[in-house]
């Protein structure tokens, strides 16, 4: 073996291995590596630990933290002491951001939105969600929900991955490495994107693999002519070119492999197959032309403007029903820290009835029952507002940690359910609170997994996605 000649990781291991008769440290490191990354099509779970609720999940995640106060936590008490300063008793010292934390007043602002409690379990909405209420009992309402994260970028990335600093695996990554694909010519995990929003960027690692194989990282898809980007021929190359191609090269692969056993072999001749079956998959389920009327009609008009929020929602139920495990829709926009009553107002316009039509339609083809829908954004906003406020006046509310909601529906939720409370103030937390990692543990014990047992080892350590923590919300469970 020549000194110069570059060698991979795998190839010095390998050599190092076969040089010892396979028994040396170097054949030891290469299985353990093969054995860490053997998983193409399937999880490494055998069988799921748990009985199976949810077969798959939807997230509209809505970046930027939705103002709980002003759309699912109704506060009387700050009504009546509009325009009055927060006491310190409520506050307790608890920490600001930068943007308010330094201001002389920090004055209580009442949600200017109506309240109405709906449908048979009583859930308390605001007048601009008048189609999330016609479904309210389809819904499990999480009032108590907190983290730890103030600001954006930790905030999502820890919503996302169980961790608020980018490198870990996203929750989506998490359940492909675990159970596999159900489908074989579509990614098992989507990532749909609002297209022309502004607001927080939305960075790629968010649905990354992090220190997993790279296969199990989302696959975005994008409006227009090419949803996959690089998945179309180049010009003058015909579906059969490419198709020998793809023989040629698995020709090759399959002679490496033979040389040194190597997973990573088998899973780039797996990636070129599937973009292969992609070319035909992908432009179909994209094709909203076989969609009847009135399906497009409860979306709401913006259905058939490709990577619009309701085009994503009716997207995301196309790819659920094709296999596709994991699909997560970010929609930006909501970081309110100024104009918060129009700016609301043109947000809920954006995701209401498609939020709404995506349960209706889940449930009309028998669905919901095996889907989890996920809603909510990664923190909530204040009860006080930010910069100058006079009652009355423009207002917006700063990011806000201690308290915030989110719904679920479907995949064995207890529907027509509130669950948790905060204070009369809104600022913290006062009955049944539930943190992120637990979030993420009935998640994942809604889809078979004990979020205990499903890990990786990285770097001398077992990682998970709840981290050290985290336990399952039983009281939400139906």
């Amino acid at each position: 073996m020549s000194i110069t000649s570059p060698l991979s990781r795998r190839s010095l291991l390998g050599h190092f291995g076969l040089s010892a008769g396979g028994i040396g440290l170097g054949g030891l490191a290469l299985a353990s590596l093969l054995q860490r990354e053997a998983s193409a099509g399937t999880g490494v779970l055998a069988e799921p630990h748990l009985p199976v609720k949810a077969k798959r999940v939807i997230y509209l995640f809505q970046s930027g933290g939705p103002s709980q106060l002003d759309l699912f936590d109704d506060k009387p008490k700050l009504r009546e002491m509009d325009g009055q300063q927060l006491p310190d008793s409520v506050r307790a010292g608890q920490r600001l951001t930068g943007m308010s934390g330094n201001q002389s007043s920090i004055p209580l602002v009442g949600s200017p939105f109506t309240f109405t409690k709906h449908g048979e379990g009583g859930a308390t909405l605001c007048d601009q969600l008048p189609n999330t209420a016609r479904v309210a009992d389809k819904i499990c309402f999480i009032r108590s929900m907190y983290t730890e994260s103030i600001n954006h970028g930790p905030g999502v990335t820890f919503m996302q991955s169980g961790s608020q600093i980018p490198g870990r695996p996203s929750i989506g990554a998490w359940l492909d490495y675990g159970l596999g694909s159900l489908a074989d010519d579509l990614p098992s995990f989507v990532v749909l994107v609002t297209k022309d929003k502004g607001g927080q960027p939305l960075m790629s690692h968010l649905w990354g693999a992090g220190f997993l194989p790279p296969k199990h990282q989302g696959v975005r898809f994008r409006s227009g002519a090419e949803p996959v980007l690089s998945i179309n021929n180049p010009p003058g190359v015909s579906r059969e070119s490419r198709r020998a191609v793809l023989d040629g090269l698995r020709q090759l692969h399959e002679h490496e492999f033979a040389q040194l056993p190597d997973s990573e072999i088998t899973a780039r001749i797996a990636n070129y197959e599937m973009a292969y079956r992609m070319q035909a998959s992908v432009p179909e389920v994209t094709d909203f032309s076989d969609e009847p009327q009135h399906v497009l009609d409860a979306y709401g008009p913006d259905a058939q403007k490709p990577g619009s929020f309701a085009a994503n929602c009716l997207l995301a139920r196309r790819l659920a029903e094709r296999g596709v495990r994991f699909i997560q829709l970010y929609h930006p926009g909501w970081d309110h820290h100024g104009g918060l009553k129009g700016a609301l107002t043109r947000q809920c316009q954006e995701t209401d009835k498609p939020s709404a039509a995506l349960l209706d339609d889940l449930a009309d083809r028998g669905m919901l029952d095996d889907t989890l829908v996920v809603w909510g954004g990664e923190f909530g906003r204040t009860n006080y507002g930010q910069g100058h406020y006079t009652p009355g006046s423009n207002f917006g509310r700063d990011h806000h940690p201690r308290c915030f909601t989110m719904w679920l529906a479907g995949g064995g939720v207890k529907p027509a359910t509130t669950w948790g409370e905060t204070c009369e103030f809104g600022y913290n937390v006062v009955k049944d609170g539930v943190h992120v990692h637990d979030l993420h543990a009935t998640m994942l014990h809604l889809l078979g997994i004990d979020h205990e047992r499903l890990t990786y080892k990285f770097q001398g350590r077992r990682y998970r996605l709840t981290d050290v923590h985290g336990r399952v919300v039983n009281g939400i469970l139906a």
